[in-house]
């Protein structure tokens, strides 16, 4: 698994810039003290959103002005120019996504909600709605942990740009019943649990777009498809440790990068270690 890049060298203030080769389309910053950092009106070629995880500033986006603070989803279309500024003295924090475009219309156009050549832009520029909140929030700590596989970070990202055009702009589509593909896409990830899969290849073995895999998956089996993945293994595991096989061997076994992923895992999925669960007490 590529290991993500991140940056804080020469800077000021608190700041991190993080990329991955395996999420080429998006790229991550966080500021934990903001409170030296001045913006100049500016524009990104990218679609930018973010989240205020401390402080207050004031935002500017186009002809609209407006003071966010802790909590707020503040969002950027491609090109709109803007600034965001702290007030006072307090320590203004904030994480932003800068995500391609071209990946971001193929989404859209997959949800439906672009039918033409162009991107389909965002009206607000900023939410207080806590699910997108807590949705970025948690796409950013997936994404920057070293641990989580690409197949979770791939969800997690699917997830929350679904959210996104879902609450920000809601336009329901009628689900259409592809129960059979979803079968097929469960099918696969039992049959190939113990490698390394990515979302690409479970829609291709599905026949569907990363898009509708991840919002219909979890309809259908209560579990993200990455979920769904770990409980195979653990599965998996289970039945090895049952015969005896010793842990490290078995964590390596099932798929998992190193033992301690796979105590974590395993003690999520069964309150229990698998030291626990591989010595059960005689009857």
């Amino acid at each position: 698994m590529s290991k993500p890049v991140s940056s804080s060298v020469a800077c000021p203030y608190p700041s991190t810039f993080w990329r991955d080769p395996s999420l080429p389309f998006i790229e991550a910053r966080e500021v934990l003290d903001g409170r030296r950092v001045c913006y100049a009106l500016h524009s990104h070629e990218t679609f930018s959103i973010g989240a205020v995880t401390g402080g207050r500033s004031t935002y500017l986006n186009g002809r609209a002005r407006e003071t966010v603070g802790r909590g707020s989803v503040v969002v950027m279309n491609p090109d709109a120019v803007h600034a965001c500024n702290p007030i006072g003295d307090e320590a203004w924090a904030y994480r932003m996504l800068f995500v391609d475009t071209t990946w971001l219309r193929d989404l859209q156009r997959e949800l439906g909600f672009s039918h033409g050549r162009d991107l389909h832009l965002f009206d607000p520029m900023s939410s207080n709605d806590p699910a997108l909140y807590e949705g970025l929030n948690r796409l950013y700590d997936v994404c920057t942990d070293a641990s989580r596989d690409t197949l979770e970070r791939e969800g997690v990202v699917q997830q929350f740009f679904i959210d996104v055009h879902e609450r920000l702009n809601p336009a329901p589509t009628p689900m259409r019943d592809d129960s059979q593909k979803l079968n097929r896409a469960a099918e696969f990830i039992r049959a190939h649990c113990r490698e390394a899969l990515t979302l690409a290849q479970i829609c291709e073995a599905a026949g569907l777009s990363a898009s509708y895999l991840t919002r219909s998956f979890r309809a259908q089996y209560g579990l993200t498809p990455h979920a769904f993945l770990m409980n195979q293994r653990i599965q998996y595991a289970r039945a090895r440790l049952r015969r005896g096989h010793a842990i490290a061997a078995v964590a390596l076994d099932a798929g998992f990068a190193d033992q301690a992923h796979f105590q974590r895992t395993f003690k999520q999925l069964l309150a229990a270690t698998p030291g626990h669960y591989r010595e059960p007490r005689a009857a």
